[in-house]
C-alpha cells in the first residue's frame, strides 16, 4: 500500500490483473477485504485525508467487460462501511468517460489525461499517438463529480544541467539531438521543457487546468526523485521526475511551481547558470520563472527586451541571447509595479568548499539527523554551478555520517560512502548522533586543490 499524495490515501496498485508476475494480484481475492478494512481503520482519524483511493492505474480500467466496475463498486462499498464521511476514488490513466469504470466511484482522479496521453496498450508507452485531453469529456459526462488530477506532468530533468539546442515544450523523445537529453552522460536538460512519453511539461499542465477551471487541482508526479523508474535512462539509479532531486536540492522546476502556487511570494528565478566558456558568441537562451506578469532581461546591463506574459504562457523566454561572460539580471513587474529581481553571474574557478548544517543542535538518541549541504564556491563565495569535484567527508566526535548524496540520477556510489563527487556545485552529508553520547561533532569536507571546510554540530 502507499500514501500516493497528501490528502488521498491509496491502497492497491493492482487487483485481479497483474502488472508483474509476482505482485498483489496473486492474493487479491483472499486478502483485498481484510487489507482494505484494516487500511481505512488505521488512517480514518487523520484529518489530512480527504479521499480514499482503492486502486492506482489498475488493469481492469478498460478490459474484462464489467469486471472493473464490479470490483470498484465492491471496494467502494467496503470503504463506506468503515468510513462514510469521505468519498472513494481510483486513479485512472486510461479509462474514458464513456466506459463503466468511472461509474464505480464517488469522485474522479485522472493520471496524465488532462493533456492527453499516449494511446497505446496499457503500460506500453513507447509508441503511439496522443489522445485528446480528457478533462472536458469527463466533466461533461459527470458534471456533479469532483475532478482532480492525481498524477500530473511526469516532467524530466537533472538539476543544474542545461543542454542545447533549446527546443519547444514536450519535444520528444528526450535524446542527444534535440537538446533534451544526453544518453552518454545520463543527463536530461533542466530547461524544464521535456517529459516522459505519457506526461507533459508543467507549463502544459497549467494551461490545461486554466482552460478547464472546474478541475480541482493537481498532485505532481513527483515531488522528489526516488530510487527506481529511471526514465528515460533505465540503467540509471533513480527517477528524473522530481521537482526536488534525491539529495533534497530544488531543481529549476521547483521555482516554476512556486511561481504558480505562491502568487503572494515575490519570485524571480533565472536559468541557466552563466558559466559557458565554450559558448562565447553562441545563442544561449535565458528563461525566467516568476509570478510577475512582465519582465525585462539584461546581459551586462544591456536590455534584451521587456516582455508581457500572454495567456497560456508560464515562463519568460529570451531565446536569442548570445553568451558573453558577466551578469544576467532580470527585473519583473506585477501590474506595472516592480515585483522581484534576480541575477546570475559568471563565477571564477572553484576555490573552496563551504558547509552548512540545516540543524546545528540535535538529540543524541541515535535517530535525530542533521543534513549538511556542501557547496563548491569561487573566491567571491559564489557557488560554481558546473563544478563536479571529488569530495571526501570525515567526522570527529560522537556521531557518524550515515549517508552522502549529490542528487545525480545516475550516481551509483553507495549511500554510506564518505567519498562522493559533487554534482553541479552541490553535495550532501547526513549526520546522526550516537545514542546516549552528548558532545560536539565536527564534519569536515576536503577536495584536491580546494580549501577545506568544517561545520560543528552539538548533540544533547
Amino acid at each position: 500500500m502507499q500514501l500516493a499524495n497528501l490528502g488521498k490515501d491509496e491502497i492497491f496498485d493492482c487487483w485481479e490483473r497483474q502488472k508483474t508476475p509476482n505482485d498483489f494480484h496473486l492474493i487479491f481475492p483472499e486478502w483485498h477485504e481484510a487489507d482494505l478494512r484494516a487500511f481505512v481503520r488505521r488512517d480514518r482519524n487523520h484529518p489530512s485525508i480527504y479521499a480514499w483511493s482503492v486502486g492506482n492505474e489498475v488493469g481492469e480500467q478498460t478490459c474484462c467487460g464489467e469486471r472493473g466496475y464490479e470490483i470498484g463498486r465492491l471496494l467502494n462499498d467496503m470503504v463506506g462501511e468503515e468510513d462514510s464521511t469521505r468519498p472513494v476514488t481510483a486513479s485512472m490513466n486510461v479509462a474514458k468517460p464513456n466506459q463503466s469504470f468511472p461509474l464505480a466511484f464517488d469522485i474522479l482522479h485522472l493520471n496524465y489525461q488532462g493533456e492527453g496521453i499516449r494511446d497505446t496498450p496499457q503500460y506500453a508507452w513507447t509508441s503511439g499517438t496522443r489522445t485528446p485531453p480528457q478533462y472536458k469529456p469527463f466533466h461533461d459526462k459527470f458534471p456533479d463529480k469532483m475532478l482532480a488530477e492525481s498524477e500530473s506532468a511526469a516532467a524530466l530533468s537533472s538539476r543544474g544541467t542545461y543542454l542545447f539546442p533549446v527546443t519547444e515544450l514536450n519535444s520528444a523523445p528526450v535524446n542527444n539531438t534535440n537538446g533534451g537529453g544526453n544518453s552518454t552522460l545520463y543527463h536530461v536538460s533542466a530547461y524544464e521543457l521535456h517529459s516522459s512519453n505519457f506526461g507533459s511539461a508543467a507549463d502544459k499542465v497549467f494551461a490545461a487546468q486554466d482552460t478547464n477551471p472546474f478541475v480541482a487541482g493537481e498532485f505532481v508526479w513527483s515531488g522528489w526523485d526516488y530510487l527506481g523508474e529511471p526514465e528515460p535512462y533505465y540503467d540509471a539509479r533513480s527517477s528524473y521526475f522530481g521537482v526536488i532531486d534525491l539529495a533534497g536540492f530544488p531543481k529549476d522546476r521547483f521555482y516554476l511551481y512556486q511561481s504558480r502556487w505562491r502568487p503572494d511570494l515575490k519570485i524571480a528565478h533565472i536559468l541557466p547558470h552563466w558559466n559557458w566558456p565554450g559558448r562565447v558568441g553562441l545563442v544561449t537562451p535565458v528563461h525566467v520563472f516568476t509570478n510577475g506578469n512582465e519582465a525585462e532581461l539584461f546581459v551586462n546591463n544591456k536590455s534584451q527586451g521587456r516582455k508581457m506574459l500572454r495567456t497560456g504562457e508560464y515562463r519568460f523566454r529570451w531565446d536569442e541571447v548570445v553568451y558573453e561572460p558577466g551578469e544576467v539580471r532580470v527585473v519583473t513587474y506585477k501590474n506595472g509595479t516592480e515585483w522581484a529581481t534576480s541575477s546570475v553571474r559568471t563565477t571564477g574557478s572553484a576555490a573552496s568548499l563551504k558547509l552548512k548544517a540545516d540543524r546545528s543542535d540535535i538529540a543524541a538518541d541515535g535517530e535525530d539527523l542533521s543534513f549538511v549541504t556542501l557547496e563548491i564556491v569561487d573566491a567571491n563565495g559564489d557557488v560554481v554551478r558546473n563544478a563536479n569535484d571529488a569530495i571526501t567527508f570525515s567526522i570527529e566526535g560522537p556521531g557518524e555520517i550515515v549517508a552522502t548524496d549529490n542528487g545525480f540520477e545516475a550516481d551509483f556510489t553507495p549511500f554510506p560512502s564518505l567519498e562522493r563527487n559533487a554534482f553541479n556545485g552541490l553535495a550532501l552529508a547526513i549526520v546522526k548522533a550516537k545514542k546516549g553520547e552528548a558532545g560536539t561533532i565536527t564534519v569536515t569536507a576536503q577536495a584536491g586543490g580546494l580549501e577545506a571546510d568544517s561545520v560543528t554540530i552539538t548533540t544533547r
